[in-house]
């Protein structure tokens, strides 16, 4: 059941995506207010009701980093999650290092884009004015898919890709795709940052050896 006290801030140039993620939201039980651009927002924000916002990454004038920079400079920690398009995963990667919840790209399902917001809003609810560091990391580790939870395992029990591709009988290619994502979806700047992240924040049980 949501909480009628949360807010979720939709901010995309796209009239036609504002339109359909309001309605998708609002479907979901959720309050939800449009916003044509990053200075709208901006404007218009407040931080009196707990929220998250969804930011599409690439808009005329101020771009979605930029806002997230911009919030930063006034210490509003809101749960931002970012919309991508397929090219931008490379900034969608400084977003993550910078704070940001998660980020899901085009084209996304209606499902993974609601699993996104509920886990942002519930961020922001458990720790009032704000979110923790640990929060952020284990709501995006709840993200990873089933596939990229085994091929991550592996990887922190210090599997190659090879040995990680003959064990989930998938391409070598395939293993490091899912990797990068993984780095990507958790914000880890190295193969030995994305253990070190599992290993301080316990996002998975230890190995078996």
């Amino acid at each position: 059941m949501s909480d009628p006290a949360t807010l979720v801030h939709v901010v995309d140039d796209d009239l036609a995506v504002r339109d359909s993620l309001r309605w998708l939201l609002e479907g979901e039980g959720l309050a939800v207010r449009t916003y044509a651009s990053a200075e709208e927002f901006l404007a218009a924000f407040n931080n009196e009701r707990p929220g998250c916002a969804v930011v599409d990454l690439r808009m005329p004038g101020m771009s979605g980093l930029e806002l997230q920079e911009a919030l930063a400079r006034h210490h509003v920690r809101l749960p931002l999650i970012f919309v991508t398009a397929h090219g931008d995963v490379a900034l969608a990667v400084t977003a993550m290092r910078r704070g940001a919840v998660d980020f899901v790209e085009k084209p996304f399902t209606d499902e993974h884009l609601v699993e996104a917001v509920r886990r942002a809003l519930g961020l922001y609810t458990r720790h009032p004015g704000g979110y923790d560091e640990p929060g952020v990391v284990r709501a995006r580790a709840a993200g990873l898919s089933s596939r990229e939870r085994d091929v991550l395992v592996a990887v922190v029990d210090g599997k190659s890709s090879k040995a990680i591709a003959a064990e989930l009988h998938i391409a070598t290619k395939t293993v490091e795709a899912h990797r990068s994502r993984i780095m990507a979806k958790l914000g880890a700047p190295s193969l030995a940052g994305l253990v070190r992240l599992v290993v301080q924040h316990g996002l998975l049980q230890p190995p078996h050896r």
